[in-house]
């Protein structure tokens, strides 16, 4: 029976039915839309297939070679913009299955021997994953290094910390951009993790119970680079926690996305004024002519909203699913696809955004000398001295408040005026005071001491390669 337009006959369960999908089901039902990013890896897949069933003897070597110049014309079309998906054929799968037939006959039907769309979503989603822990592994990794310029040129560069917001103890600001440096890193770690548990081959367990034809796993693995298969065929075609441990690391590097959009926005404000961002990040307004927003800062922070979103949307998907495969899991692209497209964006503009800021040193020490935060340093001075820390800590929470009412700093009290509150202190104290003698006092591995930040630059360098 001929048929001139795509109708249930064309699709791979056509058999089974008495008549064509229906329009509305046609469209809620098809994926090609979204899914055909996975169009590479879909034929990366199907080409390795081809070769293992060609060395299995299941396909003949005439096949196989039809099978690689047909495929090799549709990811030029695919490249060049020039393949037309069409949702009839519900989605990449099929629409690359369909036209590699209509090139090469019988030879692109065979293709399809001893693997199911179950498992061949399953490959094409992993290798997909592991594209992707790649490319933003490089991304952070970028980000990191633009932390490390901006720390090197601000090692001695004095600012407060801060706990609840309020003024602590001063650090400087090469110090605390090295603290995102290490949450970045751990971001690395989370990634290549995941890509260990990623990179399992679940092709190969068909529909659910694997297949009857003499298979060899392995040799596909390897041909796709794969560290092992996947050892239960319900387990493989059924199994998300790749996408959704994927989707959990890109939330958390996304968070500290988030705390650092907070603090550039905050250091921006005047209020604050230690940072300016470059120009060509921000945005004005279009009634207060001197407004200069910090756009890509609250939109990464507005953006880790979604992620978080997704994981949870993931996670609930997932959730309620008996073995094996359900259609449920068409759900899982959408987020996941876009959880890669915000962490992307987000960590490519960042590490160039870091190159953009400039740094007000001025700002950032008058905010140090505000809030008595060499405190601290003024109880340890007395403990070295003999009193106890509890003691200690008292005698100079009385000291602060006699300063807060003479609405001065305690490096501004005489010495006999700050003996009434510990006859130990001595003409040296003002050294401890100081906030270049608070950072030096700080000289251990992560401290804040700009001998240990130098330090810590150097081998933050050297762990990732030199640059």
């Amino acid at each position: 029976m001929q048929a001139s337009n795509l109708d249930n006959r064309d699709k791979a369960w056509s058999g089974r039915f008495s008549e064509p999908m229906s329009d509305l089901l046609q469209r809620y039902n098809a994926s090609v839309d979204f899914d055909k990013r996975m169009a590479e890896f879909d034929i990366q897949g199907s080409l390795a297939h081809a070769r293992m069933l060609t060395r299995a003897g299941v396909l003949s070597e005439a096949d196989l070679s039809a099978i690689e110049q047909g495929m090799s014309e549709i990811l030029a079309d695919i490249r060049a913009g020039r393949f037309e998906w069409t949702i009839q054929l519900e989605d990449v799968h099929m629409n690359i299955e369909k036209r590699l037939t209509d090139k090469i006959g019988d030879a692109g039907k065979r293709l399809h021997t001893g693997r199911s769309r179950n498992d061949q979503v399953a490959t094409d989603i992993r290798l997909y994953v592991r594209a992707a822990i790649d490319e933003i592994s490089a991304l952070l990794v970028e980000v990191q290094k633009s932390l490390l310029d901006l720390a090197e040129q601000h090692v001695d560069t004095v600012m407060p910390g801060f706990t609840h917001l309020q003024v602590a103890q001063p650090v400087t600001f090469g110090h605390h951009l090295m603290a995102y440096f290490e949450m970045f890193g751990r971001d690395i770690e989370r990634f290549v993790d995941a890509r260990k548990r990623t990179n399992r081959m679940p092709l190969g367990s068909a529909a659910l119970a694997g297949t009857s034809y003499p298979i060899q796993r392995e040799y596909t693995a390897e041909l796709l680079g794969f560290e092992q298969v996947c050892r239960n065929s319900l387990d493989a075609v059924s199994d998300r926690d790749f996408a959704i441990e994927f989707t959990s690391a890109a939330s958390i590097a996304m968070m500290h996305m988030s705390r650092l959009s907070e603090e550039l926005i905050l250091w921006m404000n005047p209020r604050f004024g230690f940072i300016d961002i470059a120009d060509r990040f921000c945005t004005g307004s279009s009634i207060m002519p001197q407004k200069k927003n910090p756009d890509v800062a609250e939109l990464a922070r507005g953006k880790s909203a979604r992620v978080f979103g997704h994981l949870m949307g993931l996670l609930t998907l997932m959730k309620g699913q008996p073995l094996t495969y359900n259609k449920d899991n068409q759900e899982d692209k959408e987020p996941l696809f876009d959880t890669v497209d915000t962490l992307t964006v987000t960590l490519t503009i960042y590490a160039d955004m870091l190159r953009g800021i400039t740094v007000n040193k001025e700002a950032m020490r008058a905010a140090a000398l505000q809030g008595y935060a060499t405190a601290t340093d003024l109880a340890d001075y007395l403990v070295k001295r003999g009193l106890p820390f509890r003691d200690a800590h008292e005698a100079v929470a009385l000291a602060v408040r006699h300063a807060e009412q003479q609405r001065c700093d305690l490096a501004e009290l005489s010495l006999d005026t700050l003996r009434q509150f510990s006859t130990l202190i001595e003409a040296d104290v003002f050294e401890v005071l100081t906030l270049e003698g608070s950072l030096n006092a700080r000289n251990h591995i992560g401290g804040t001491a700009p001998a240990q930040v130098r330090a810590a630059i150097a081998a933050a360098r050297q762990a990732l390669g030199g640059d």
